[in-house]
């Protein structure tokens, strides 16, 4: 999980930027797409994955389903980040305490591993 704090607006183009800078500190073969619900933050999706060649896929309307992990994600986030609370109180280090916390926490969709665990695995070189 990456979480990432925007400073000032919440523009189309500021999620664009800060998104686009967070996908290109992976590693290329993880970059392959973004599934995305919809919503007017993603308006400058075109452009994002011209700057980042990651196509971005949006779910039908009214279809969390479409994006179980990200829906389960969604509801550990709450943990830290109630609905209808305030996020502009919640500073960088806040949201990278967040995203550790959770990337450490096992999940059973992993097999009991954790996210960070799988992500090492997957950029670990072979020799």
């Amino acid at each position: 999980m990456m979480l990432m704090h925007l400073d000032g607006d919440r523009t189309a183009a500021t999620v664009r930027d800060a998104m686009t800078t967070a996908i290109t500190g992976l590693p290329e073969h993880l970059r392959r797409s973004i599934t995305w619900d919809q919503g007017i933050e993603m308006a400058e999706h075109v452009q994002f994955t011209i700057d980042t060649d990651v196509p971005v896929y949006f779910c039908d309307p009214h279809s969390p389903w479409q994006r179980g992990s990200n829906e389960n994600t969604n509801g550990l986030l709450r943990q830290y980040m109630p609905k209808g609370t305030d996020l502009s109180v919640h500073t960088p280090a806040d949201l990278n305490d967040f995203a550790e916390s959770l990337n450490t926490r096992p999940r059973q969709t992993l097999g009991w591993k954790t996210p960070a665990a799988q992500l090492a695995q997957l950029v670990a070189p072979t020799g």
